[in-house]
């Protein structure tokens, strides 16, 4: 597989990041508001429309499927086509062109309306409710006849009925309601009664009805106010080209946007230089009181925070969310309309995430936005939703995996193939704000190639590990877990930076290392077998081993010999050998004094339990060997044992407990000792849950002080790329122990490992071509914590063919089809 087309980030710097590139472009027009401007008769010629442009636009946009307005990123039409058709064959029919696309347009919503209003009788949102009636009035007024199915003529009345509940409850400009029934001025029926002071009076400085150019285009038409006009006329200056449906935007956020697309497609790495200058100019004008609206400020504001933030600025959290915190009014609007707010919402939890030790508004922040993220996810009746939209089903992912359980490499998966709201920027009135098509299309191909780049490097870096721990026997045990593979995903998934393969490859050796010692430690080897280890270690001898011992300790050998080796080789000034000795030794001395407790049945102090239990967790002993390999490096001097950095502490800690909480009942029976079985024992008042959550009170806290250390520069001596290594080895503790014990089961990770590294991507479509070569380069699973996927296979030809289903494991029944014929025969060993 080759790397990402350079060509294509090229073309796609020029067009997003380039100095004379107008940031509207960016943004997909609106074909409802660009149609209401196309309805503007021009003032000298009645017969003849004001922009013909726009109308231009309308004839030149019609979706091959007759719908006008955006489509998810299937291909399929949304909710929001609707009104969007009809406003556009409105147009059409008002000057007498199009006849095909208005027929066009009419047989697309008699045929797909039944489909597009299902699920959303217990659940309408209001925008639709305020203008599909009246664009379906509209029609009508105009002679188009629009037909209903049988199917659906029960729930347009229900919306009819609903328009009108809401137009006599709100109004027209209140407190409550967000967007205000102004802003919807252009869906307002006639028999509503609104004088040309009501909108006089609340027209923007700019001359909008609430930078809207729908309504302020029914303005215009209704009261031929010269500041509308002004307004519409430099509207269509700035985007001849069909119009956004709000106007001016906020410049700021779509680049914060753009940045946060970036990194969520996993593309990040080819935009770093424009990244860093666009949260340059943010964090410089960050203190500086800005025009946009409330709703446009408090979105820009949750992403300047998470942004900034993750890249090193010290941001307060009080200077960007006290206002909200503090501003009853805007609260109660989210309140209310927790649909419009949902995108921003989504934002701001996830900011909240970043949370230092005490950080009181972030907790307020984080409680308030869980809480209408739970409720978009239920019925007006408070009923859990039968069917979850895919940005439903992306709030549902956020709230049920903590931010640190989030595998990086999974996740931009789920934005190039799963997430229909991908090019989702922020909620305007009818619809959300998307990327333009043209640069969307560039974003995927580019995320696409890179994603199955990093796919190809996983599966050759896999394929080698499994072939040094079959050479070094630790395979062959005969005893304990094997999790090669499971140790490989983890820090893979958490790393994706092509670039860094020897310190992936030595993490997940030094991890393997681990599970297998620590196995031999645990359940294996005799009292007297484990001291004879120990001295050999001391000595770093292998004289006098045998067995399981020996061949640990020889694979230990060969893991230090190569990466000390390396060092030199890579210019590094020091010896690290007998540092990374040192290393092992410590923690393997950690072990035997675990065992020492188990077998004689002393409970250590909670004390001296967490000062070894810290050290036998091993992270350290994973992560500061790989860190004298990432540029810049680990400073030599914090290899030693005395010398371990405070954020190196705290993540030993952490992870020592995350551990504990998840194996406990193991352990328990086991025999052996643990944070939880301590705590009990110390507090004979408490109950196991007690013992939990105290645990994670530490966990908690720990963390903040944790990540404080990780993404404020100043706060750690470390280089930054140590301090993020440090980050993902906790985001893979997380991934193992925070909800389960994922490392110790053999199917949990299945479907994910398979995803990471082995199933092609899906390109909008249920049927997935899979060149042959791949799956002959599969290994053959002797680690029993991953199975292959089983395939049937349909047909052969030009050694591709398509897979219709994943027969097994059941986990990996994702939907693609059924087909009937068996590979076995041709590719020998396959399962």
């Amino acid at each position: 597989m080759e790397s990402p087309s350079s060509s294509l980030v090229e073309k796609i710097k020029g067009k997003l990041f380039s100095s004379n590139v107008d940031p509207y472009t960016s943004i997909c027009p609106s074909a409802y508001d660009t149609a209401w401007l196309a309805m503007i008769p021009d003032s000298h010629n009645s017969f003849k429309p004001m922009f013909k442009n726009c109308l231009d636009w309308l004839l030149n946009n019609q979706n091959q499927q007759g719908f006008w307005g955006e489509c998810d990123a299937f291909g399929k039409p949304t909710l929001e086509t609707l009104p969007a058709t009809l406003a556009s064959i409105v147009a059409l029919k008002k000057w007498n062109t199009g006849a095909l696309m208005i027929d066009t347009g009419l047989v697309f919503i008699e045929t797909n309306i039944e489909k597009l209003l299902k699920d959303i009788d217990n659940n309408c949102p209001r925008w639709f409710r305020i203008v599909f009636p009246a664009m379906v009035q509209l029609s009508e007024s105009v002679g188009l006849e629009i037909v209903f199915p049988d199917a659906v003529t029960g729930s347009v009345s229900r919306i009819f009925h609903r328009q009108q509940y809401l137009l006599n409850k709100e109004e027209l400009v209140g407190k409550h309601c967000f967007p205000p029934l102004l802003s919807y001025l252009e869906a307002l029926p006639p028999t509503y009664t609104i004088s040309e002071e009501d909108i006089r009076s609340n027209l923007s400085d700019d001359g909008s009805v609430f930078q809207s150019p729908s309504a302020t285009a029914k303005a215009f038409m209704a009261t031929g106010k010269i500041e509308c006009l002004a307004y519409l006329q430099s509207l269509i200056q700035r985007c001849p080209d069909g119009v956004p449906q709000t106007y001016p935007m906020d410049e700021e956020l779509i680049k914060l946007c753009m940045v946060n697309k970036l990194q969520r497609l996993g593309l990040a790495e080819h935009f770093v230089e424009e990244i860093d200058e666009i949260l340059a100019k943010v964090y410089r004008k960050i203190a500086i009181s800005r025009q946009s609206s409330r709703c446009s400020q408090l979105h820009r504001d949750s992403l300047a925070f998470h942004l900034l933030r993750m890249h090193g600025y010290i941001v307060s959290p009080s200077l960007l969310f006290r206002w909200f915190l503090d501003d009853e009014e805007i609260r109660t609007r989210v309140e209310k309309e927790p649909e419009h707010f949902s995108t921003t919402m989504l934002s701001m939890y996830r900011a909240s995430n970043l949370i230092f030790c005490g950080e009181n508004e972030l907790e307020d922040v984080k409680s308030f936005t869980r809480d209408l993220l739970k409720r978009s996810l239920l019925t007006k009746n408070g009923e859990t939703q039968r069917k979850l939209s895919q940005f439903q089903q992306m709030v549902q992912r956020e709230l049920n995996i903590p931010w640190l359980a989030h595998m990086d490499h999974l996740d931009h998966r789920i934005w190039i193939e799963e997430n229909e709201e991908v090019n989702f920027l922020w909620k305007g009135k009818t619809s959300h704000v998307r990327i333009s098509h043209f640069h969307n299309v560039d974003l995927l191909q580019l995320a696409m190639q890179n994603y199955e780049f990093k796919q190809s490097i996983f599966k050759s870096e896999l394929k080698e590990l499994m072939r040094w721990a079959q050479n070094c026997g630790l395979t062959n045990m005969g005893f304990g877990r094997e999790k090669t593979t499971y140790c490989y995903y983890a820090i893979a998934a958490a790393t994706t930076y092509p670039n860094d393969t020897y310190v992936r490859m030595l993490v997940a050796k030094s991890a393997v290392m681990i599970t297998v010692a620590d196995d031999f430690f645990d359940a294996e080897g005799s009292f007297k077998e484990l001291n004879d280890f120990m001295n050999a270690v001391r000595r770093w001898d292998s004289k006098g081993l045998s067995s399981h011992g020996k061949v640990i300790f020889e694979a230990l050998d060969n893991l230090v010999s190569e990466a000390s080796g390396k060092y030199v080789e890579q210019g590094g000034i020091h010896d690290i050998q007998s540092s990374l000795q040192d290393l092992w030794y410590e923690t393997f001395l950690s072990w035997l004094t675990e065992a020492k407790w188990n077998k004689k049945g002393e409970a250590p102090s909670i004390d001296d339990y967490l000062k070894n239990g810290m050290i036998s967790i091993a992270i350290h002993t994973m992560i500061l060997p790989a860190s004298c390999f990432l540029n810049p490096s680990l400073s030599y001097e914090n290899l030693r044992p005395a010398q371990y950095e405070p954020i190196t502490k705290l993540l030993m800690v952490i992870c020592r407990l995350l551990n504990d909480i998840q194996t406990y009942k193991r352990e328990t029976e086991e025999g052996k000792w643990n944070f939880l079985g301590l705590n009990l024992m110390k507090n004979p008042n408490f109950g196991m849950e007690d013992s939990i959550a105290l645990g994670r009170e530490i966990i908690d806290e720990r963390t903040k002080e944790f990540i404080q250390h990780v993404l404020v520069n100043g706060q750690s001596d470390l280089p930054k790329p140590c301090k993020l290594l440090h980050l993902t080895c906790l985001k893979v503790f997380h991934l193992f122990y925070n909800s389960r014990n994922a490392f110790d089961s053999n199917t949990q990770l299945l479907e994910d490992i398979n995803k990471a590294i082995y199933l092609p991507l899906r390109r909008n479509t249920k049927t997935t071509k899979i060149d042959l070569s791949q799956l002959r380069s599969m290994p053959k699973m002797k680690d029993k914590s991953i199975q292959r996927p089983r395939f049937n296979w349909s047909f052969k030809h030009n050694r591709s063919f398509c897979v219709h289903q994943v027969i097994s494991p059941p986990a990996l029944r994702n939907g693609y089809g059924i087909i009937s014929f068996n590979p076995k025969a041709l590719i020998p060993g396959f399962i």
